[in-house]
């Protein structure tokens, strides 16, 4: 939407400088032909005339690169999609997850896809959108093994995330005051790996 708007803007701004380029002596005929008991246009109004369109044409060529530069922080490119993807994958490998007895997470927004799409976003960078990731679980995912197709708006390109959780007992945790064993937190290590293309 806003790209065609933006060349709108342009198209305006280039017929509004064609306009300001029409020779004084060509409109003095065109307006007589029309009219020609109509009074003289003085030299000094073709002069503002042409300093008010090209100030318009100015405005609209101004407003079109703006409109263009807020599509482009609407939309991940496939460039900016990949460095996320390496940078997310690099983060979250060996990152500690800890689930209670019933086997969900501790903290919810550690469910997988809402981990792996935060940790894109997070790790765009530049003029990457802050949102506009999305992380499709595959058929047949586990707790202790998963993988998720990894695209975003505006990018062609995905990746496929690969999610698996070690088991790591150093890292269970029981709330202090409760013996071991009651409400303890199991604790895991994400190992991740990440590959172009879909999972």
């Amino acid at each position: 939407m806003l790209t065609q708007l933006s060349i709108i803007l342009f198209v305006l701004a280039a017929l509004l400088l064609l306009m300001a380029c029409v020779k004084a002596q060509r409109v003095r005929s065109w307006r007589e032909s029309l009219n020609p008991s109509a009074p003289e246009v003085p030299d000094a109004a073709f002069v503002v005339a042409r300093i008010v369109l090209i100030a318009m044409a100015a405005v609209c060529a101004v407003m079109g690169f703006r409109g263009l530069g807020v599509q482009d922080r609407w939309k991940w490119s496939d460039d900016e999609l990949k460095s996320a993807v390496e940078q997310a994958t690099y983060e979250l490998d060996g990152f500690l997850y800890r689930v209670d007895e019933s086997g969900e997470p501790v903290v919810r927004i550690y469910e997988y896809e809402t981990l792996v799409e935060s940790e894109v976003v997070e790790n765009g960078g530049g003029d990457a959108p802050q949102d506009g990731v999305a992380a499709s679980a595959a058929d047949g995912n586990t707790n202790a093994d998963a993988y998720f197709t990894v695209s975003a708006n505006g990018a062609d390109a995905e990746f496929c995330v690969h999610i698996e959780r070690v088991r790591s007992k150093k890292d269970d945790y029981t709330p202090p005051g409760l013996n071991e064993g009651t409400w303890t937190q199991l604790g895991y290590r994400l190992a991740v790996t990440s590959r172009e293309g879909a999972c």
